[in-house]
C-alpha cells in the first residue's frame, strides 16, 4: 500500500487516500421547499455525552419542528484501554461514541457540522436517517476552518447510524477511529407494542460499540504516535487484515464498569440504543431479557418481546426495552464473547432495590456433595451395540 508523507496528507487533507468511490458528484443544494420551513417553531437541542442523551419528549406535541443540532469535530488523543494504549481518535463533539441526536418523525434537523481549524483533515457527516445525498455526505464536506449546514427531515422512525464518510479508504478510517454515533427518530404517537399499545420508558442509554485497530512495534507492543497523520498509513494496513485489536462499549475497553458502572433500580424501565458503525454485534443483558426489541432499528414495525440476543447489522443501530425486576450487578455486552471479554466490549450496571425471591433463591450454598457419590452412576456414551 502507498504510504504517504506528512506533507503529502496535510496538503491533500487525506484526499490522496481516497479512490473514486464516494467521491461528490456536483450535487447542487436544492432550495425548492415542500412547505413553509420559516413558520416552524425551532428547537435547539443540548448535545450530551454518551451513554446519557438530549432531553425529549416520549410523544411528540404539536405539528413538526426543526430540532437544531450542532456536531463539532474534534481530533484528539485518548486511552482505550487499562494498559494506557492511546489512539488518535477523530470524534463529534469530543466523545466516541458521537452524541446521540433525537427527534420525532417528520421534523426536520438542521444540523450544523464545524471543523475547527486546529484540526487537519477533511470531515462531513452520513447520516443514515437521510434521504438523498449520500445521507448528506455530499453536501457537508468542510475543511479544517470551515463549517456546513445542513438540514433534513426525517421520514422514517427508528434508530440510525450517523459517521464521517469523505471518501475512498478515509470512510471507514474515520469510522474505527471512533467517528460515528446514533440518531433516533421517534414515532410521534410514541413507540408501540404489536398491538398498538403504547410503550414508555423512564430513562435512555446511548451505547456505542467501536472496533479499533492498533499497530504493533516488532517486539508486539502497542505503537503510539505524535500526531493524527503520523498513525493513519499504519493503521491502515492493520485495518486491511480485518482482525481489530480492540472491541469496546463507551470508546474504551470496559468504560462502564467499577465506578462509571451503569445505574439502575429495580422497576425502571430503559431503553437501551445499541449502535455499531462497522461490524455486526450481539447485544446481551445477562441476567435480564429485552422486553422489547427492534433488533433492525425501525420503529415502524413492531418489535418482537422477550428476546435473550438479538443480532445487529454493522452499520446500523438496535434498541430494546427492559425493566429491571432484580437489584444487584447485571453485564451489559456483545454475546461474542472473545470481543466482550478479551476485548473490552462489556459494560456493567449496577441495580438497586429489594430481592425477589419468587424470581430466584439459592436454594442451597456451594459446599460438599452429600450422599455416596456411588447413588450416582456414569452413564456409558457408547453405542448400545457397540
Amino acid at each position: 500500500m502507498q504510504k504517504l508523507t506528512r506533507r503529502q496528507l496535510l496538503k491533500t487533507g487525506g484526499a490522496a487516500f481516497a479512490a473514486p468511490i464516494f467521491a461528490q458528484a456536483g450535487v447542487q443544494v436544492a432550495h425548492a421547499e415542500t412547505m413553509d420551513i420559516s413558520k416552524l417553531k425551532r428547537i435547539t437541542q443540548k448535545m450530551v455525552a454518551p451513554p446519557g442523551v438530549p432531553k425529549h419528549e416520549l410523544m411528540a406535541t404539536g405539528g413538526p419542528k426543526i430540532v437544531e443540532v450542532r456536531l463539532v469535530v474534534e481530533e484528539k488523543l485518548v486511552t482505550i484501554d487499562g494498559d494506557g494504549t492511546t489512539m488518535w481518535a477523530m470524534t463529534f463533539n469530543g466523545s466516541v461514541p458521537g452524541p446521540m441526536i433525537v427527534c420525532h418523525q417528520d421534523d426536520y434537523v438542521e444540523l450544523t457540522l464545524v471543523n475547527p481549524e486546529s484540526n487537519v483533515l477533511e470531515h462531513n457527516i452520513d447520516l443514515h436517517a437521510s434521504t438523498g445525498a449520500l445521507g448528506g455526505a455530499e453536501l457537508t464536506h468542510v475543511a479544517p476552518g470551515e463549517e456546513a449546514v445542513l438540514r433534513f427531515k426525517a421520514v422514517k422512525a427508528g434508530v440510525f447510524c450517523y459517521h464521517c464518510a469523505p471518501g475512498g479508504e478515509m470512510i471507514p478510517l474515520h469510522v474505527v477511529s471512533g467517528m460515528a454515533g446514533t440518531i433516533m427518530v421517534l414515532p410521534r404517537k410514541g413507540l408501540r407494542d404489536a398491538n398498538g399499545k403504547s410503550i414508555t420508558y423512564d430513562k435512555v442509554w446511548h451505547i456505542g460499540e467501536n472496533d479499533y485497530y492498533i499497530p504493533k512495534d516488532a517486539d508486539g507492543n502497542y505503537k503510539s504516535y505524535e500526531d493524527l497523520v503520523d498513525s493513519m498509513s499504519d493503521t491502515l494496513e492493520v485495518m486491511h487484515g480485518f482482525i481489530p485489536t480492540h472491541v469496546v462499549l463507551g470508546g474504551a475497553a470496559f468504560a462502564y464498569t467499577g465506578d462509571n458502572a451503569l445505574k439502575s433500580k429495580v422497576g425502571e424501565t430503559v431503553l437501551i440504543v445499541h449502535m455499531q458503525a462497522n461490524n455486526p454485534s450481539q447485544p446481551h443483558l445477562i441476567g435480564g431479557h429485552g422486553d422489547y426489541v427492534w433488533a433492525d432499528g425501525s420503529f415502524e414495525s413492531p418489535p418482537r418481546e422477550g428476546l435473550e440476543t438479538y443480532w445487529l447489522a454493522g452499520g446500523s443501530a438496535g434498541a430494546m426495552i427492559y425493566t429491571f425486576r432484580q437489584p444487584g450487578l447485571y453485564v451489559y455486552l456483545n454475546h461474542n464473547l472473545i470481543k466482550a471479554i478479551l476485548s473490552g466490549a462489556a459494560a456493567h450496571i449496577e441495580v438497586e432495590g429489594k430481592w425477589d425471591d419468587d424470581l430466584m433463591t439459592a436454594v442451597k450454598e456451594a459446599g460438599p456433595i452429600m450422599g455416596n457419590a456411588q447413588n450416582f452412576p456414569m452413564r456409558s456414551m457408547a453405542p448400545e451395540n457397540a
